[in-house]
Order: C-alpha cells, then structure tokens, then sequence
C-alpha cells in the first residue's frame, strides 16, 4: 500500500507545548494489541491475572525502582488494557539527580513499561517470532487537583466491578 497523507497522518494525541518531563501526576491507558484478552479475566468482579498478566504487574511495580524520581499510584490491569497513575517528582526520593540521568519524560517511562513487557511475555513463547502484544501510542490525562486525582483513583479501584459495562470489553460491542 502506497503511503497516502489523507490516510497514514500522525497526529500526536498529546498537549502541544507541554514539557512530560515535568512533576506531575498523570492518568494512562494503555491497550493490547487488537484488545485481545490475554492479561486474564474477571471472575465474580476481581481481576485473576495470566502469566502475562503477572509479568505487566511485575515490569509496572519496577518503574519506580528504574526511574527514581518516579512514583506509582492507582494501578488495575484489566484483561486487554491497564490503568495507571504515575507520578513525575522533583527528585528521586530525596537523591539529585544527575544530568547524566535527568527526568524522565512519561512517554520514557511508558516505553520503558512496554518493551520491558513485551520482551518478558515474548521470552515465555519463546517461538522466535516477536509479537507486539501494546497498541501503538497510549491515552494520557494531566491530572490538575486532587478533586481529579480521587475520581481517576476510584475509577482505576472500581474498574474490574465494571468490567461487564467497560467500552474496552470486546463482548460489549
């Protein structure tokens, strides 16, 4: 296929002139590839996670421990999607950073969480072909105040309760 501009234009979908490397608290989605459902499944409204869905948690609980200066919040895996809350600081945890080692940006931080992922979920299948198993891109919100900061927080807590009703579940559609 002959790339056409009318049709294969990337549009970044996030906040022009916006530094990400900047503190901030920020809501993001991020969705298997094809919204396949391969991180497990909702039984009775709790999340039971598949290998794979053990390893998001694992490469999700080892972002702090790779950026410093980055903290967890909320967090869900669903099964062909995550929720999380990531919070950019000053510092690592009282440490300077180096400029060697400056913030940083969130889309670092979301690359960072899908290749390790990916690596770990293809290294179990072990077919020698690669598999993308994240679309491309992911949503970001900027939370602003804690007014959002609680309502994201309770979304991300009460999401596998509302599995049955989720846009992102397939038998919905």
């Amino acid at each position: 296929m002959k790339f056409d501009p009318q049709k294969h234009h990337r549009r970044s979908i996030r906040l022009k002139g916006y530094d990400y490397s900047q503190t901030g608290v920020y809501y993001v989605t991020i969705v298997t590839q094809g919204r396949e459902c391969i991180f497990g499944e909702i039984v009775n409204k709790e999340m039971i996670l598949s290998r794979y869905g053990e390893f998001v948690q694992t490469w999700w609980d080892d972002i702090p421990i790779h950026f410093p200066n980055v903290e967890i919040l909320a967090f869900v895996i669903m099964p062909n999607h995550i929720h999380g809350i990531i919070f950019i600081t000053d510092n690592g945890k009282g440490e300077v950073i180096s400029p060697v080692h400056s913030k940083p940006t969130l889309g670092q931080v979301i690359a960072y969480f899908k290749y390790q992922s990916t690596k770990e979920m293809n290294a179990l299948d072990n077919k020698g072909v690669i598999k993308k198993f994240w679309q491309r891109n992911y949503y970001e919100h900027i939370i602003r105040n804690e007014k959002e900061l609680k309502q994201k927080t309770d979304y991300i807590l009460d999401n596998p309760s509302k599995w049955d009703n989720d846009a992102e579940n397939l038998m919905n559609k």
